[in-house]
């Protein structure tokens, strides 16, 4: 600390602050962002036994795993418009418990139909969560640590799987309580954290800098005046109208990447414990869990490396475009395997692409969107990317009933990489200039 009375030099400030609040908010959004995912795609461990239960077909599966996506779609830009009228706080507390609510009655199912329903419940209560936590950064975090700071929240992606891989793998071999499937206690057991996380984000999460009781009058201050010198070159404020925002040609750019790498992501997520069991017939749940979790323990250590990388350079198109290039052509190289070890081998760099993508890909839209502009815009790339959540396991779920089976979705999801490529170096080196 400096002396009293005399002011901090600017660089020794903006470590201290900006670590401090690393150091606070992180944690809690990282838990929160573990909860989420494992209620997303525990869906893809319940199937390993919920499928035969209730007679779901590889197509059917597909579609419901993506029918998720149709409901967080649809009140994603409303739910984080609200969230930068209501603040962060209150609104992603209610948020992780309406979904709590809705993943614990999905194990209530007794047919397709319903889970379909439930699903898309699950869907439209989760809506806003990625996007409003990706907004709520960019009021603490200039624009140099955003790709840190969101790889460090999307870092709970591959410890969401880390952890829930060999946990549902255990559930499904030994949680057979009250003579009740062991699908069904997964699901039960991995939507309660939800509703708990919810009360405790409602008294434990600062909606904005002015609210941080672990900063002082004067870091606030400083935190203010970088963040506010940052918009001023953003946009206008005769740009920050919604509609506008909706219809800038460098949201839609974004969002079209989002959408094309977003088929080929939760097609890994939501399909990769079936293939791998696919693998061996003398494979068990937990085998499988374990097996599942290594992708992610690689793509966690890449996420990072190149989060980092990005920030220092302040380059996001190349990190991105080489890490969704990496994954495409891992997944079109699964089909040419049987061998279990190659075959994880190839599932690591596909985990790798995926993972390194997020870093440097969600630092863009802040880099030239702010305040209500970045709520909007954030949340139409993000919707729009949802929809690639429903296209990808939809498609793979359809090409399985055929000649080559799931590797021949994989592979449609791995042209579906390739193009998210090429999208990605089409935009300009720097996207304020345009």
């Amino acid at each position: 600390m400096a002396a009293a009375g005399r002011p901090l030099e600017a660089s020794e400030t903006s470590t201290r602050i900006i670590r401090e609040v690393r150091n606070r908010l992180l944690p809690l959004l990282f838990l929160l962002n573990i909860v989420a995912f494992l209620d997303r795609i525990n869906i893809s461990f319940a199937a390993l036994t919920m499928n035969a239960d209730l007679a779901i077909t590889s197509t059917q599966f597909g579609l419901l795993s993506g029918i998720f996506f149709w409901g967080y779609s649809l009140f994603e830009i409303p739910s984080n418009l609200l969230l930068h009228k209501i603040g962060a706080r209150t609104w992603i507390a209610r948020i992780l418990v309406s979904w709590g609510i809705v993943a614990v009655l999905t194990a209530f199912v007794q047919s397709a139909t319903q889970l379909y329903a439930l699903r898309f419940l699950l869907g439209a209560g989760e809506a806003g969560f990625f996007p409003g936590i990706l907004l709520y950064l960019t009021y603490w975090f200039p624009q140099r640590e955003q790709a840190r700071a969101i790889a460090l929240f999307m870092a709970a992606v591959p410890v969401s799987s880390i952890i829930g891989a060999p946990l549902s793998g255990l559930i499904l071999d030994h949680v057979h309580w009250l003579a009740i499937a062991s699908w069904r206690w997964l699901l039960v057991l991995e939507g309660l954290p939800a509703i708990v996380c919810g009360i405790a984000t409602f008294f434990l999460l600062p909606s904005r800098p002015a609210d941080a009781n672990f900063l002082s009058v004067q870091e606030k201050g400083w935190l203010a005046a970088a963040l506010a010198h940052e918009n001023s070159k953003k946009l206008s404020e005769d740009d920050l109208s919604v509609l506008r925002t909706l219809t800038r040609p460098r949201v839609w750019h974004l969002a079209l990447i989002s959408f094309t790498f977003q088929i080929g992501g939760y097609s890994i997520l939501f399909w990769m414990p079936q293939a791998v069991k696919a693998l061996s017939s003398v494979y068990s749940n937990t085998v499988i869990g374990i097996l599942v979790m290594i992708p992610y323990l690689a793509g966690l250590m890449m996420m990072i490396l190149i989060s980092r990388s990005s920030d220092r350079r302040m380059e996001r198109r190349y990190h991105a475009a080489v890490s969704v290039l990496v994954g495409g052509t891992a997944l079109i190289l699964l089909g040419t395997t049987t061998s279990p070890l190659l075959s994880i081998t190839l599932w690591t760099f596909a985990g790798m692409g995926y993972l390194g993508f997020h870093g440097p890909f969600w630092s863009l839209p802040s880099d030239f969107l702010s305040g209500t502009a970045a709520a909007s815009g954030i949340a139409l790339i993000t919707s729009i990317g949802s929809l690639g959540g429903f296209v990808g396991p939809y498609l793979v779920g359809t090409a399985a009933k055929g000649q080559g089976g799931i590797y021949r979705g994989l592979a449609i999801a791995g042209v579906s990489f390739f193009i998210s490529t090429t999208v990605v170096l089409m935009l300009p080196k720097n996207v304020r200039q345009k």
